[in-house]
């Protein structure tokens, strides 16, 4: 009879084990979900700040009108982008790429640099961006976690069962992250 209790408490054991586990996978799954909407918050506030920032521009620098069709054209094609991080991210790059190179561009325009609405945009997008790469940090810990719970011994057997698979990490290229620095000078 003290063999049945033994063989019960180990297969209660193992059950116990499995549902921790299986718990433990779905919380961190709900956290690596929850901190992609971090992510997405502050993408579309992003994209929210470049049209006025276009049309600023548009005002002293018209000229320049490959440099903002650029922007536009990456900017609806980042919008637009609902693949996988890792697709997003290439949309992004190309994004953060484009906006460098305005930036770049308008260290020609003094008139444009003074402008009061142009610095509280660029003071904006900077705050932004600083807030994207927080909250890319704090999903790809999440990930990070996650991923690492699915691939050990033993819970990646509880993980394969109930189909729970490692996600994406949100990486911007490496040329994305040599972005001119966005900060003006107010001097004129």
């Amino acid at each position: 009879m003290l063999g049945v209790y033994v063989v019960v408490g180990v297969i209660g054991l193992v059950i116990l084990y499995a549902i921790g586990t299986y718990n433990a996978l779905v919380r961190l799954r709900q956290q690596v979900r929850e901190s992609w909407s971090g992510i997405d918050t502050e993408l579309k506030r992003r994209y929210d700040l470049i049209p006025n920032l276009v049309e600023t521009v548009k005002g002293y620098a018209a000229h320049e009108r490959e440099t903002l069709e650029a922007v536009i054209n990456a900017r609806a094609r980042a919008v637009a982008s609902t693949g996988t991080p890792a697709e997003q991210a290439k949309d992004e790059g190309m994004l953060v790429q484009a906006l460098g190179r305005l930036f770049a561009v308008m260290e020609n325009y003094p008139q444009l640099k003074a402008n009061e609405n142009f610095l509280q945009l660029q003071d904006q997008l900077s705050t932004t961006e600083n807030r994207i790469q927080g909250a890319r940090r704090f999903y790809n810990a999440n990930v990070r976690d996650l991923n690492t719970r699915i691939v050990v011994f033993p819970s990646n057997l509880i993980a394969s069962m109930f189909g729970i698979r490692e996600e994406e990490f949100f990486e911007i290229e490496e040329a994305a992250r040599e972005v001119p620095e966005v900060r003006f000078s107010k001097e004129a």
